[in-house]
């Protein structure tokens, strides 16, 4: 078996709900981006991992760092495999967080494009908003400032 597929293998018989964020976030960070892609070329793993990830969003969001921030983000998250596009949305509203799958009507107050190992190493905090959007590995539409400062809203552990 080569080592991406016992990596691969490895992750697909991980329980994500009892994965805390900070276990998350140090097996993100001892996967590079070629591994992270390649696990990713498995669809329906890769659906599990995005459906863990924006789960926790709802349940790491801050309300008291949100205050009075009315938002809708999208996030657009391309497959490096096939170009296949994943697209949530984050909704805060009234010191609440809600994630949908799925692009809404709703003009998005800012849209954050990026490929599967850019946005798990992105909300696993083991890379920085402001640094990504420097190097060009996330394409930022609408409200930059918004964007650079999403980190603030959640509870991201530190790798």
């Amino acid at each position: 078996m080569s080592e991406g597929a016992s990596t691969r293998d490895g992750i697909a018989g991980l329980d994500f709900s009892a994965v805390s964020p900070e276990q998350f976030a140090k097996i993100v960070k001892g996967l590079s981006a070629k591994e992270i892609d390649r696990i990713a070329q498995d669809g329906e793993l890769r659906a599990r991992i995005l459906e863990e990830v924006f789960a926790r969003m709802e349940r790491q969001f801050k309300p008291d760092a949100a205050g009075s921030l009315q938002a809708l983000i999208r996030w657009r998250i391309t497959s490096a495999a096939d170009q296949a596009e994943a697209v949530y949305e984050t909704a805060v509203v009234d010191g609440t967080c809600t994630v949908t799958e799925g692009r809404s009507d709703v003009t998005p107050r800012v849209t954050l494009a990026m490929g599967d190992a850019d946005f798990l190493k992105l909300v696993s905090g083991n890379q920085s908003p402001v640094t990504m959007f420097m190097m060009r590995k996330v394409r930022i539409t609408g409200d930059v400032a918004l964007a650079a400062g999403l980190n603030r809203y959640f509870d991201i552990p530190k790798p």
